[in-house]
């Protein structure tokens, strides 16, 4: 059976503040309604993304940390004013890398990245997550590579800027192997791409609840990387990767997975 630390899925939550983005408001998605969409299956941990819709809000993330234990982290969107005891108390209850939002917006802007990404890694240690289209990634890969920590959302997104992506993974910049539904090439080969120039690169992640997506996640987005794999690697992908990139303050350790790669068995 594998065990999945789930790197990427949003928490949608009308008791908190939601933004409209470009008029769009996102249907809800409770810590309920995870761990019901997710329930078959074996999902220990993983990171709680703040997307575009919540903007500077930390109210949702905090609640939802506290929902779903010290195995889940947060992904954070800050304002580049923000004091570092706040960064400190944010740590304190389970935040572990601060995402720019190049796509949708709702995040602190380009022209604090560098200065602001090394100052919360040099603080609480965060690393950098960016919601980005590949094809963007030329013109901020200089940036990118003056950075400690970094991945990049949904595989880049588009074929256009897959070369330069690539680059980025032979430097050490980790992956999301998410949203599959959002990209515009073939998953297998840019996952093989990937996986072949470095092994604990990608981090594989829902996506729940795809806002947005023109297709949503589905259990066939796991099939297609157990296709893939053998049990080393699937091993790195859905687990081992992004533990050792988030450091929740509680995980499981050398977790066990079954050869089995047939979807009745996740």
């Amino acid at each position: 059976m594998l065990t999945v630390f789930d790197s990427h899925f949003h928490i949608i939550d009308s008791k908190f503040p939601l933004v409209s983005n470009h008029s769009y408001l996102p249907p809800l998605f409770t810590t309920k309604d995870y761990l019901m969409k997710t329930k078959h299956l074996n999902i220990v941990g993983g990171a709680i993304v703040s997307g575009s819709f919540q903007a500077f809000d930390q109210t949702y993330l905090l609640a939802a940390l506290r929902k779903l234990g010290p195995s889940f982290v947060g992904v954070t969107q800050l304002p580049d004013s923000v004091p570092d005891k706040e960064l400190i108390r944010y740590h304190t209850a389970g935040v572990r890398a601060i995402r720019f939002n190049f796509k949708r917006g709702g995040s602190e802007g380009v022209k604090n990245l560098e200065s602001f990404a090394k100052r919360v890694h040099e603080v609480v240690g965060w690393h950098v997550e960016l919601y980005v289209d590949s094809n963007d990634l030329f013109d901020l890969s200089p940036t990118l590579l003056r950075l400690l920590a970094v991945s990049i959302d949904h595989l880049g997104l588009s074929q256009k800027g897959l070369p330069e992506l690539l680059v980025l993974v032979e430097k050490g910049v980790k992956v999301k192997a998410t949203g599959f539904g959002r990209v515009d090439f073939d998953v297998a080969s840019a996952l093989k791409k990937i996986a072949s120039i470095n092994p604990d690169a990608l981090m594989f992640g829902t996506d729940l609840p795809s806002t947005r997506a023109p297709r949503p996640f589905s259990d066939g987005d796991i099939q297609i990387v157990r296709d893939i794999f053998d049990d080393d690697l699937l091993n790195k992908i859905f687990y081992l990767n992004a533990v050792s990139f988030y450091k929740p303050k509680e995980s499981l350790f050398s977790p066990g997975l079954s050869s089995s790669k047939n979807l009745d068995q996740p």
